[in-house]
């Protein structure tokens, strides 16, 4: 009885193994790499730092770099979204890149955006007349 259950256990043991084997081999290409299409997409660099006492000249030009880079970030995000519509026979590990390339660039305007907005708020406890 011992016998036929160490053999009962040792051919489970070796089918366990086996559809691990073959899961493993069937499983997507999982290397997080972006797709070569969106290789090219440029993520612009944030705008200059906004002087810690800013005047209202450096604030509406602080204003316009925000403007232009909101503006570069939507063409990088929108060069993305081609690179992921253009290509059928992306891996898993590409479409993961796509969305933290994506998520990264999301992320770097919101602290621009909160960067400007503490500097207006700062200026206009400076200047509570304006």
């Amino acid at each position: 009885m011992k016998k036929i259950f160490l053999h009962l256990m040792v051919l489970v043991f070796a089918l366990l193994l086996l559809n691990t084997a073959q899961a493993q081999s069937d499983e997507e290409d999982y290397t997080v790499v972006l797709p070569d299409a969106a290789q090219v997409c440029v993520l612009p660099a944030a705008p200059d730092a906004i002087p810690e006492e800013a005047t209202y000249d450096e604030l509406v030009a602080a204003k316009g770099g925000v403007a232009t880079f909101q503006g570069a970030l939507e063409e990088y995000r929108t060069c993305l979204k081609a690179a992921e519509d253009g290509d059928e026979e992306l891996t898993a590990g590409n479409k993961q890149a796509l969305i933290a390339s994506y998520n990264y660039s999301v992320d770097m305007e919101e602290r621009v955006a909160q960067r400007f907005n503490e500097a207006v708020r700062s200026y206009k406890e400076r200047n509570p007349s304006q």
